[in-house]
This record gives C-alpha cells, sequence and structure tokens, in this order.
C-alpha cells in the first residue's frame, strides 16, 4: 500500500520530542562536571550553554521550529532566496581577483582563469596592480561583452572607470559589457584615511545608467571593517551606511530611486565560521530590502553581493591550511545566496599567487557548482532553525549599528570622528584575546603548528594604501612569534629551545606534554623531552613539567628543586595549581601568547 506522502510521519516510531525532557537529560551530564546542580530551574539549563557572539548574539545549544522566522523563497525580504526557480540555476559567478602589476603577466591569468571556469574577473589598478594605463593591454583578448569586469582602482577609480568605458566602446560593447566600476569614496576613506567627494561615483552612475545599461558604477565595501577586526554586525552595519549614503548621492545627481539602487553592489567577506557567513549574507538582503521599502524603491529590490572570502582569516604559516578554510567560506558564500564569489589564492599571504593557486581557488568553485550542485538548491539553509535564527538576530544587531552610523552623521563622520574605528577595535581586542587563549584556534599557526615546514617561495605582491582602518589578520601574533624564532635560529644556528620535564609512567604523562609541546611550538619554540635529571644535558633554560595532578601533589616542588639546582631560569607547570619553586602554569585557555612572549623573552629572544 502506497502512503499519500502528506501522511507520511517519519518520526511516527518515535515519541514526541520534548524540551524539558531534552533539558532534564542535559542537567543530568552538567551536574556531574559540576556547571549545574539539583537545585538548578529546567528553565536556566539551555543558559549554561549559551555563548554570545562579538555581537551580543546568543548561540544556543538547541533551536525549535518556534525560533525560525517565517518566510518563503523568492520573496521580500529575500532572506531565503532572490531566485525561487528551482533545479537548474545557473549559480553565482566565479570572480577571480587579479593584481600582478605586469599587464602581460596579469593578462596571461586573466584569459586562463576565463578558459578554465572563472565566469569573471576583479582587476586591480594603480599601486596595488597594473597601471591604470595599461588597462587595455591587461584586457586585451578578453571579451568584454562575454566576461564581466570589475574594476578596483582606489584613488584613481575614476581615471580607471573613464579608461575602461572609452575601452567599451572603442570595442563596441555599451550594451552587453557588465561588471561594476568599482566607485567606493566611502570604502576607500575607510582604508585610507582620507575623505573622498562622491561627486564622481554619482556622476559616473548616472552615466552607466543613460549609456551602459549592464553596468554597475558603484560597490559598498564592507571588507575594510572585517579586515579591520570588526564583527559581522559592524560589518553589514558600516556596509549598509555606505550603500545609504550612495542612494542620496546618486539619486541627488539625478537617477531615480530604482536607478540608484541598480547601480550598487556590496562586498562582504566570508570567513570559516560556515554559518556566521550564511547568516550574514542572508541578513544583508533583508537589512536592504527594507532600506528599498523605505525608499520607495520598486518590489523585488534586493542586494546584489559579491562574497569573498576573507583576507582576515588567512595565514602565512602552513599555507596549506588555506585551502580548507576558502572551501568552507566558499560554501557558506553559496549556501547564503551570493551572487558573485571570489576565493582567495591559499598563498595569498605569501605574496602574488602562482598558477596552482589560482587554479586550486578555481576549482574550489567548481566542485561546490557542478559536483556538489549546491546552486541546485533553493536556498540550502531554509530550515535550519539555528541559520533562520541567527540571520533574525544578527540582522536586527546590524541595523542597530547602521542606525548607530547614521545617528552620528553618516558613515563618512563616523569614520572621520574615529567612533566607528573605536568600536572596531573593542571588538578585535575581544578577538585577538579568544585567539591568544586558543579558544579560536588556529589550525597550522596556534594548533599543531610544523616548525620543520618550509614555506612556497612568491613574488612580492603589490602593497595596499593604507592610513586609515588598521588590517590585522588573526594569526598575527602567533606568526610574528614564530618570525622571531626563525630569526634566533638563522643567527645562531638553533631554534630556542624549552625542556618538558616528565614526570610517572608515559600514560601519565604523555597528554600534558604534548598539550605543552603544542603549545610552546606555537610560538617556534622547539621541546625536548626527558626526566628532571636530564635537563642539565638538553642545553635548555627553561622547563615545563608535565603530569598528572595526583603526581604533582607527591612530586612537583622536588622535580622543581631538581631543576633550579640544574641552572633552569624559569620553571613552568602544564596544568592548574600552585607549586614551590613553580614560575607559572600553561592551560587550557591560558594566554599562549603572554606565555611565550615570556618564554621567548627568558631565552634571550627578544624582538
Amino acid at each position: 500500500m502506497t502512503v499519500p506522502p502528506e501522511e507520511l510521519e517519519l518520526a511516527a516510531a518515535f515519541p514526541p520530542a520534548e524540551r524539558d525532557r531534552w533539558r532534564e537529560m542535559v542537567k543530568g551530564v552538567l551536574r556531574k562536571s559540576g556547571a549545574a546542580t539539583d537545585d538548578t530551574p529546567l528553565e536556566e539549563i539551555e543558559g549554561l550553554l549559551t555563548r554570545e557572539s562579538y555581537d551580543g548574539v546568543p548561540i544556543g545549544a538547541l533551536y525549535a521550529a518556534e525560533d525560525a522566522p517565517a518566510g518563503r523563497p523568492g520573496l521580500a525580504p529575500y532572506v531565503r532566496e532572490v531566485r525561487p526557480d528551482g533545479e537548474g540555476l545557473a549559480g553565482w559567478d566565479v570572480r577571480q581577483l587579479h593584481e600582478h602589476p605586469d599587464p602581460a603577466a596579469a593578462r596571461e591569468a586573466i584569459l586562463a582563469d576565463l578558459e578554465n571556469g572563472a565566469t569573471s574577473i576583479w582587476l586591480r589598478l594603480g599601486e596595488a596592480g597594473p597601471p591604470v594605463a595599461a588597462l587595455p593591454d591587461a584586457l586585451r583578448g578578453v571579451l568584454l561583452g562575454l566576461a564581466p569586469v570589475v574594476l578596483d582602482a582606489g584613488e584613481h577609480a575614476a581615471e580607471a572607470a573613464e579608461a575602461f568605458l572609452a575601452l567599451v566602446r572603442e570595442r563596441g560593447d555599451a550594451d552587453a559589457a557588465a561588471g561594476n566600476l568599482g566607485l567606493d569614496p566611502l570604502g576607500l576613506a575607510a582604508r585610507t584615511g582620507t575623505a573622498r567627494p562622491l561627486d564622481d561615483a554619482a556622476a559616473l552612475a548616472a552615466r552607466c545608467a543613460r549609456e551602459f545599461p549592464r553596468l554597475r558604477a558603484v560597490v559598498a565595501d564592507g571588507t575594510p571593517y572585517h579586515d579591520a577586526g570588526g564583527s559581522d554586525a559592524e560589518e553589514l552595519g558600516a556596509a549598509v551606511a555606505a550603500g545609504v549614503a550612495y542612494l542620496r548621492a546618486l539619486t541627488g545627481a539625478g537617477l531615480s530611486v530604482d536607478e540608484a539602487f541598480g547601480q550598487i553592489e556590496f562586498r562582504l567577506a566570508v570567513n570559516a565560521d560556515q554559518f556566521s557567513s550564511i547568516a550574514k549574507l542572508r541578513a544583508a538582503r533583508r537589512l536592504w530590502t527594507r532600506v528599498a521599502e523605505v525608499s520607495g524603491a520598486a518590489d523585488g529590490t534586493s542586494a546584489r553581493i559579491h562574497a569573498v572570502t576573507s583576507s582576515a582569516m588567512m595565514t602565512r604559516r602552513d599555507p596549506w591550511v588555506n585551502m580548507l578554510r576558502t572551501t568552507v567560506a566558499a560554501f557558506a558564500a553559496g549556501v547564503g545566496g551570493a551572487d558573485a564569489v571570489t576565493v582567495r589564492p591559499f598563498d595569498a599571504r605569501l605574496g602574488l599567487p602562482d598558477d596552482f593557486a589560482r587554479r586550486i581557488a578555481r576549482n574550489t568553485q567548481t566542485l561546490l557548482l557542478e559536483e556538489s550542485s549546491l546552486a541546485r538548491v533553493v536556498d540550502p539553509a531554509g530550515g535550519s532553525w539555528y541559520a533562520e535564527r541567527l540571520t533574525e538576530d544578527l540582522a536586527r544587531a546590524a541595523w542597530d549599528r547602521f542606525t548607530e552610523i547614521e545617528r552620528a552623521g553618516g558613515l563618512a563622520a563616523a569614520l572621520e570622528s574615529g567612533a566607528l574605528a573605536g568600536r572596531i577595535a573593542a571588538t578585535w581586542a575581544r578577538r585577538r584575546k579568544d585567539i591568544a587563549r586558543r579558544k579560536a584556534p588556529l589550525t597550522g599557526v596556534s594548533e599543531f603548528p610544523n616548525l620543520a615546514e618550509r614555506l612556497p617561495e612568491r613574488e612580492p605582491a603589490p602593497a595596499r594604501p593604507g592610513g586609515g582602518l588598521p588590517v590585522v589578520t588573526y594569526a598575527q601574533d602567533f606568526e610574528a612569534l614564530r618570525d622571531r624564532s626563525d630569526a634566533h635560529a638563522d643567527a645562531t644556528g638553533a631554534r630556542p629551545k624549552v625542556f618538558l620535564a616528565t614526570l610517572g609512567p608515559v600514560a601519565v604523562h604523555t597528554a600534558r606534554a604534548s598539550f605543552a609541546a603544542n603549545l610552546f611550538q606555537a610560538g617556534g619554540v622547539e621541546t625536548v623531552t626527558g626526566t628532571p635529571e636530564e635537563f642539565a644535558a638538553s642545553g635548555a633554560s627553561v622547563a615545563c613539567v608535565c603530569s598528572s595532578d595526583k603526581v604533582y601533589a607527591e612530586r612537583a616542588e622536588d622535580a622543581a628543586r631538581t631543576l633550579r639546582d640544574a641552572g633552569a631560569a624559569r620553571i613552568w607547570i602544564a596544568g592548574k595549581g600552585t607549586y614551590k619553586g613553580v614560575d607559572g602554569t600553561v592551560f587550557a585557555g591560558c594566554d599562549a601568547v603572554e606565555v611565550l612572549e615570556t618564554t621567548l623573552h627568558e631565552l634571550g629572544v627578544n624582538r
């Protein structure tokens, strides 16, 4: 007998799931760890497992249907999808970044990308890429009617835009050429600290609307705020504030509201925290739809989003792990509904990417589109109550940041006053502390470092203009420690060394010895293992005692005395507790950067 789908209950063989029953079971586990007691009310159990994002958004342990706001794909506010046409979606635009200063090398790489999976290009010009005057040479052989081009020329944006429009006219592609002229004076001000008028952007947007129907002129770039260490809501709030400032400028230059909306594209960062990145893109559409509603734009107006894998999350050390980071970020971009996606090559922190790195970046997207069929599903995150709730909460937090900027007089005023920089700096300080304590671990850097690695060599990449918001990377503190260790090894022929003094049987001390080795090696410090009596022969001047708490109670002070008598200048102990003769402790959650700074200083490895 065939059961109609509407009568098929997949959970029919199981008892109904009840939230209080789940809370009771969790309470039993938390009692064992001491986090809860018999008197802890059930309604407080979830709070014990809830953490907060850097925006103050609660991240719970359990979500249910009542946590998810209602919404349908393809309908305002476009949280769940803009195009609800089911299977057969073309997918997103695979957009490759190019910044090689040699126009011939840039052209060769551009053509290789377009022939092998990329569908558009993002070209930096000026100090950060080929000269503006070399634009025709860099784009020779590129069919501008087929391959969209996005420009990024910084303070030369207007000049580059004029050169590109002249090239489009010369080739007869005015009606077919697509892409974006890349005008973003507020984003440039954020990066360089120099205020820029919006007049050129408004004038060129008006020209695009009249003469180049498929070209956009303006980018509202959120990545400067992300690159400075900002949170998701801070990035979204600033990007939306930039978008609103551009709307005012464009309509003031004579464009209609709908024409002005059609000239703006958003650029947002996505990172390896896939759920926050998915929620960020969905929240961006919700925010921009709200702006469209209050601006009187036509129904169906939605944000066009270019998602870029985060520069801040990329590492110089063990760069191969960047392939994993960018794959997760690109997946999040696709699930979140990005219109265009740029995957940074895994060696981007080392200099100009080579052919292999660009191919991996392209193929990451090809696999997601063609092999994983990610674009064939409408709103892949739909029905995930966690993703739905996170989207809603993030959108509200970002709207608060946006209105805060507007009350300060707009994005230009918030940048000039330093108010936005101060807020972002506070967020970065909290994130930096979590990274230092390895609560936000970085594989290959703060966790599981490889002191014997040989980094690939790359040509230096052009430096981007600075002077505005800082540019940070999550790995910077640990990588700076590794750099000091490398310099010491080059100068002396040996790395700084810490002796791991193990007590008791192997089964007793292995866990903490492994933990300590991992921690010290994250700072470029070599570790040697042995008994306290073997310390003098090791050549080290710093020791770390490793064993169990039970053994420490019996032998830690004697071991410290033995080490000190053998010449140990500093003695750490792996674990918590106070013991006579021990200078400090290393444990899960300790400030690893501070421990490593202290250790390197003790070993004579200074800045």
